[in-house]
């Protein structure tokens, strides 16, 4: 299966970490997995700390059981979420030769910028931004921070001249949201958008406004 959504450009990496934002990461992960995306998930130690100050999701350590239990809340078919161990080197996310072509980070910290941004490579996520970069791929990368040190600026511009797509978690309102969903979709849309997928979260500007 894995290899037939490869051969489909259908695989994803998706990595959650410690910064603000959960909501997002988990309503892109639905939408993926609604367009039949085979979801490779791998969430950091923080992140599992904030899904559950932000969304209330308890996940338990285990890939497996975070699977299960992500599977339960989202009502997804099973088959098409693989959750990675954070040090999980034998996943196909951390090699070249089996990684999808797109990773995005949603929720990003300005740590794991850093991090890649440098090649540290420490965990999986950070080895597979590195894969994504090292293969010519599309890496986007949800920052969430504010407000953005010298260095916060410095590290994302050395990846934006890398073609790292750096996308602020930064909601726009033309759309006239009425809830804290209608601004968690704003922002999943365009990174639907720049992945190519298709979605209908959010009207596009220009679309039906005209009289």
């Amino acid at each position: 299966m894995t290899t037939q959504f490869q051969a489909n450009n259908k695989a994803l990496t998706l990595a959650f970490t410690g910064a603000s934002g959960a909501p997002y990461g988990l309503r892109l992960l639905e939408c993926l997995l609604a367009a039949d995306y085979q979801v490779y998930l791998i969430i950091s130690s923080a992140a599992r700390v904030v899904l559950a100050t932000e969304h209330g999701l308890k996940l338990p350590s285990g890939p497996d059981a975070a699977h299960k239990a992500l599977v339960e809340h989202l009502k997804c078919p099973a088959d098409k979420l693989v959750v990675c161990g954070k040090e999980d080197w034998f996943s196909p996310v951390a090699s070249g030769s089996a990684a999808p072509k797109q990773m995005v980070v949603c929720p990003c910290s300005v740590g794991s910028v850093a991090a890649i941004a440098h090649g540290m490579s420490d965990n999986l996520i950070e080895r597979a931004a590195d894969v994504v970069l090292k293969e010519r791929g599309q890496l986007l990368l949800v920052v969430r921070e504010t407000p953005f040190s010298t260095l916060h600026l410095e590290n994302m511009h050395k990846l934006s001249q890398m073609g790292v797509t750096i996308m602020p978690a930064a909601p726009g309102f033309y759309h006239q949201p009425k809830t804290i969903d209608d601004l968690i979709d704003f922002m999943v849309a365009r990174i639907l958008d720049h992945l190519g997928v298709e979605q209908g979260l959010v009207p596009r500007w220009g679309y039906g406004q005209r009289s």
